[in-house]
């Protein structure tokens, strides 16, 4: 099941285009328990879906960058 903690959506179901498409994720709140974060259709720019991160939770594909002394 921890695998399925860091899934993020490419495409959902957009009830305005009324058929999968692709989405972005927008950020939307910075919460207490944690960071709040629409899908919206590339098409039409609906929200098609949202998910809350959990603090703990780092996606896989964010970079750190090294600080420069």
């Amino acid at each position: 099941m921890d695998q399925f903690d860091s899934m993020e959506a490419s495409l959902l179901y957009c009830p305005k285009c009324r058929q999968a498409t692709p989405v972005r994720k927008r950020l939307l709140l910075v919460l207490s328990e944690g960071e709040k974060f629409d899908y919206v259709c590339t098409h039409c720019g609906t929200i098609s879906g949202d998910k809350l991160e959990k603090p703990g939770a780092v996606a896989p594909h964010t970079a750190t960058w090294p600080r420069i002394r």
